[in-house]
């Protein structure tokens, strides 16, 4: 027994290990796992907000951008049937208040079963910020200027999606909840759905293809300042080395040829319709149109990737490891705090 440990009343030791406290202060280490983790998120967070100011300033702050956004939707009547179109109306009305309280019971389901409780407030926050968020954005701060003189109804402000982003923060918010060992699965079952979703807004009319992306990487942000904080908590443990090839061959494959394919095929069409063609060219609406779909359907996949990437061998409230005390006191117990205080805390 350390000499940190306590004795319970009937005289077995007690260890601290176990206590998320006890892995916040280890993880204050340099070489831990959990500092490791949050230095990753934290620089992940800061990545994806500047992608997502990168997104907002190329397309919708600039005349180049907006005529561009304007061809995807002048598109739509050139790319896509009515039937399609109506698909698309139908699969978005279904995500109201009603559908939005059923997935978060989901989740609040799964996190207590697990009596992971700290993981489930952090999913439904995760979904409820993203939401807020959205429409704080949409409404308040990210304008959306006249610069190339279009029609009324094509000045509207929608940076970024909230049907989006609702769509994405669901399927983090399942991941975070889930068991490490069904990871895979829960993002299987639910990434195409989430990447619909996006691609759904498009063809409907409902949003432009910045709205989406925007939306994609405003909710990867939130979720990896929430891993971050979770890290600082020591709800974050190393999990076994066991692989799981059924998961690389069905999830991890399909959603890296999605996210390649639609970025590449969406960059080669957005390169055509933009500055290849000429404005007047009955061709640029559908290329436009195209390239939007891609790019959307490319960055939901590829946010979904780095998310899993982000946490690979990360088990989410597990039982922290203890850490080990490295240089001059390697050879005394293991635990972040001395084997003999210089004082006393008062």
């Amino acid at each position: 027994m350390a000499h940190y440990d306590r004795h319970r009343t009937d005289g077995t030791p007690q260890s601290l290990t176990g206590t998320w406290w006890y892995a916040a202060v280890a993880g204050e280490a340099a070489d831990s796992f959990s500092a490791r983790v949050r230095k990753r998120m934290r620089r992940a967070c800061l990545g994806s907000v500047l992608l997502m100011a990168v997104v907002y300033a190329g397309l919708v702050l600039t005349a180049t951008g907006q005529r561009w956004e304007n061809a995807v939707l002048a598109g739509r009547f050139t790319g896509e049937t009515l039937a399609a179109a109506h698909e698309a109306n139908s699969t978005l009305q279904h995500i109201t208040v009603y559908s939005l309280a059923v997935a978060l019971l989901v989740l609040t389901g799964i996190g207590m079963l697990r009596r992971r409780y700290t993981l489930t407030v952090t999913a439904l926050g995760l979904v409820a910020v993203s939401l807020f968020l959205a429409e704080v954005l949409r409404r308040l701060l990210l304008a959306r200027p006249d610069l190339v003189e279009a029609p009324a109804h094509l000045m509207r402000n929608s940076f970024p999606s909230g049907h989006t982003a609702i769509a994405m923060s669901v399927m983090f918010g399942l991941v975070l909840v889930v068991p490490y060992r069904v990871r895979g699965i829960a993002v299987g079952l639910s990434a195409l759905w989430a990447t619909a979703v996006g691609a759904y807004t498009v063809a409907a009319g409902w949003h432009r293809p910045s709205d989406a992306i925007g939306a994609d990487l405003l909710v990867l942000a939130l979720a990896c300042g929430l891993l971050a904080v979770l890290a600082r908590r020591g709800e974050v443990a190393p999990a076994r080395t066991r692989r799981f090839p059924l998961r690389t061959l069905f999830v991890v494959a399909p959603l890296s040829l999605v996210a390649v394919g639609g970025l590449g095929t969406g960059i080669v069409l957005l390169v055509d319709s933009m500055y290849v063609l000429e404005p007047t060219d009955p061709a640029v609406p559908r290329l436009a149109y195209r390239a939007g779909q891609a790019l959307v359907a490319g960055t939901g996949a590829a946010v979904t990737l780095v998310l899993l990437a982000l946490l690979r061998r990360v088990d989410l409230g597990a039982t922290p490891a203890p850490y080990r005390l490295t240089g001059t006191l390697a050879t005394e117990p293991t635990g972040p705090f001395p084997t003999e205080a210089d004082h006393e805390i008062s």
